[in-house]
């Protein structure tokens, strides 16, 4: 599933085609993706301008002139592409598809009034859609229980060390639990528990306040890094531009089962363990 580097690397394609400019036609071509798409969808999207585009841990929101925000979710395998008349410039820096053909996975297709189409292809059909009153948008309950953005100003050394202390629970289930910190997936957390020397199965609430104090920075780290990768592609994900994003070559344990440590004078092999049914990759001479 995306995590937050994929979703803010498809936000930041949408913008210079979508943010400020007019949804000249929707075309919705089923009536579901996970749930139900919302009642009216096509006729409610055509001829809103969109006044911002911004992202809320693994969603994408769309505020609209209407007074409505679209929430989407790409789910396990969506992808956003961003076509274009032949003929028509891209941005500096950026490229266009010309208009294919509508695939029998695109399932929402917006045209611009620019003359830019951006379709949704979700072909597991685990992506959402809902359109919600802006002004209700964080009380939604896909956003409502979410904790700090882990790039934004409250997820700070004094909040993580609060939000951790007593809880008995492995510090990689603490950090994938979205009420604790919003967005953060199996990869990132496996990549920021190496990169900060903590073991996977270490109780949150019994990590010094100290170690808890560098993984803040760890992590933003460990994201900034992603995003300027395009984010990582293992199986699905796909830039705006239809380009695989490249974080995955800088892996420095995920996947890497077998691998030698990549740190300088460590002698240590890559290990990976199940936790909670989802693979762990980590360094057991690294991580303590």
């Amino acid at each position: 599933m995306p995590e937050l580097p994929e979703v803010e690397t498809v936000r930041r394609g949408l913008l210079p085609v979508m943010e400020g400019q007019v949804i000249a036609t929707a075309q919705v071509r089923r009536p579901d993706l996970r749930w139900p798409l919302p009642a009216g969808m096509a006729d409610r999207l055509t001829g809103a301008r969109v006044l911002g585009l911004r992202r809320r841990s693994k969603y994408i929101l769309a505020d609209l002139s209407t007074g409505e925000t679209l929430l989407w979710h790409l789910g396990m395998s969506g992808r956003v592409l961003i076509s274009a008349p032949e003929g028509m410039r891209a941005a500096p820096g950026a490229f266009f598809h010309v208009h294919p053909a509508p695939e029998i996975h695109d399932h929402v297709i917006l045209d611009m009034e620019g003359g830019a189409r951006v379709s949704f292809n979700d072909a597991r059909r685990f992506g959402a859609m809902d359109l919600v009153a802006t002004a209700q948008a964080e009380a939604h309950p896909w956003l409502a229980a979410l904790g700090p953005e882990p790039l934004g100003n409250g997820f700070s050394e004094a909040y993580l060390a609060g939000a951790l202390r007593g809880r008995m629970t492995p510090i990689k289930a603490a950090l994938l639990d979205q009420r604790t910190v919003a967005g953060l997936g199996n990869i990132y957390v496996c990549e920021s528990l190496f990169r900060a020397g903590i073991a996977p199965w270490r109780k949150a609430g019994r990590i010094s306040v100290l170690r808890v104090a560098r993984l803040v920075p760890v992590i933003r780290e460990v994201l900034a890094e992603a995003i300027a990768a395009g984010g990582s592609s293992l199986r699905d994900h796909r830039q705006t531009n239809g380009e695989l994003g490249y974080f995955q070559h800088a892996f420095r344990v995920y996947g890497r089962e077998g691998g030698a440590c990549v740190t300088p004078g460590c002698d240590g092999v890559v290990r990976r363990l199940v936790q909670s049914g989802r693979s762990t990759f980590h360094c057991p001479r690294c991580q303590r």
